[in-house]
């Protein structure tokens, strides 16, 4: 029986993710796919425009049979230890047999020499990726250089490779699976239509995530209905209509603006990601705004070292109060707590029986049934995202502790 894992963030949904999942589970024969989803929070330091539960809804709608929420620990982190945190999610299930990615080049031909040779984690690598980081490029660009340089005669090919940010994510997946020692197969299905930034679609019916969300921003979900399934339009208009959505970093801006107006400097600098002296550039950065706004913070902060995603994700780890020691590099490489599952399909509920025989950590339906940090992090981040939705209910904000996984039967989602 092929297990065809896939990674995700749905934010939201649209027909370039269908694309991906018929054609994953087409490449591994797959008789049932397994999602790692992100949580309330994404990899480049966003809110989701609507949350989880509505978002593992999309994904179950879309022929996903169990959905995994990404612990926050690693969903809001670099490349490196969000591709890690998945991948090692997907493995210890015990259940899953390949592991399939979007990518700009569409083969593996290229990246598994690559993973191979960097999976290491020589301390040239290191080294070279923290100067690159220094210089104020993005994670992408400095790891593809860093790559480069450690790589030698392989360093043309390997940064134009490692450039593109699906094919250096990709990257990320393939040497976690070496590090992991995983016996799950990779496999990787071509981007196309839209590049990963996209702000615009280029072509009638597909169209990157940031367009999608764009296009919902200033015309309404109509204007962006062409690019998305039914399903996710129709979550979306009842989302909104219900006060759940959309969430935007500004709908965070009054608990942030409260935990950096309050906190001295070295209790901003016990945060994870606020580093360099990042603590003292924002406190002199707060008097000189002329509004008290997260997309004026983040233009006052910005320079050529420190990027908008990473200024984002130090944001959220502020807003959220991430202890620094919580999400060390010795701490995130000993692997996620615990299997939370978000949603199943008639057929994932079999598959999740199996999972009880064959999982290496424990599955957990509720929040209350384990006491992890990781866990307590995600109760913490579901409330604060509840908290920033237009119409705040006490429901919401205590949904974390009563809400069963959603059950998808007949293609009429229930929990």
């Amino acid at each position: 029986m092929n297990i065809v894992g896939i990674i995700v963030e749905y934010n939201p949904l649209h027909n370039g993710h269908a694309h991906h999942f018929a054609e994953a589970k087409r490449l591994a024969g797959a008789d049932a796919v397994v999602a790692v989803m992100s949580g309330d929070f994404l990899q480049r330091g966003e809110p989701a425009l609507v949350d989880k539960w509505a978002r593992a809804e999309m994904a179950l709608r879309l022929g996903v049979d169990v959905v995994l929420e990404l612990p926050v620990a690693y969903a809001v982190q670099p490349a490196e230890w969000f591709a890690y945190g998945a991948v090692a999610l997907l493995d210890a299930t015990g259940v899953t047999t390949h592991l399939c990615f979007g990518s700009e080049a569409g083969a593996l031909t290229a990246l598994l020499p690559l993973a191979e040779r960097l999976a290491a984690e020589p301390q040239a690598l290191r080294a070279a990726l923290a100067e690159e980081l220094a210089t104020g490029a993005s994670y992408p660009a400095a790891y593809a250089a860093a790559a480069a340089r450690t790589l030698g005669g392989d360093a043309a090919a390997a940064r134009s490779l490692l450039e593109q940010p699906n094919n250096s994510l990709g990257l990320h997946y393939l040497i976690a699976l070496r590090r992991l020692r995983s016996g799950i197969a990779p496999a990787t299905v071509q981007r196309r239509a839209a590049g990963h930034g996209d702000v615009a679609p280029k072509d009638a019916s597909i169209a990157s995530a940031t367009a999608v969300r764009r296009l919902i921003a200033g015309g309404g979900r109509a204007a962006a209905a062409p690019y998305l399934p039914p399903y996710t339009a129709e979550i979306l208009t009842r989302e909104f209509a219900a006060g759940r959505g959309p969430v935007t970093w500004e709908s965070l801006a009054a608990p942030l603006f409260h935990q950096l107006l309050l906190a001295a400097p070295e209790q901003l600098a016990a945060l994870h990601e606020v580093t360099e002296g990042l603590e003292h550039r924002i406190k002199k950065t707060l008097p000189r705004l002329s509004q008290p706004t997260v997309t004026e913070l983040l233009g006052q902060l910005k320079t050529k070292r420190y990027t908008h995603t990473k200024l984002q994700r130090m944001l959220l780890h502020i807003l959220l109060q991430h202890p620094r020691e919580l999400l060390t590099p010795e701490a995130l490489a000993q692997g996620p707590g615990y299997l939370r599952v978000l949603g199943f399909s008639e057929a994932g509920q079999q598959l999740l029986k199996k999972m009880k025989q064959t999982a290496r950590l424990p599955i957990i339906t509720r929040a209350a049934e384990l006491d992890h940090p990781q866990l307590a992090l995600d109760i913490r981040a579901a409330a604060a995202y509840a908290n920033a939705m237009p119409q705040r209910q006490t429901e919401e904000l205590l949904r974390e502790y009563r809400q069963a996984p959603l059950r998808i039967e007949d293609d009429r989602p229930r929990s």
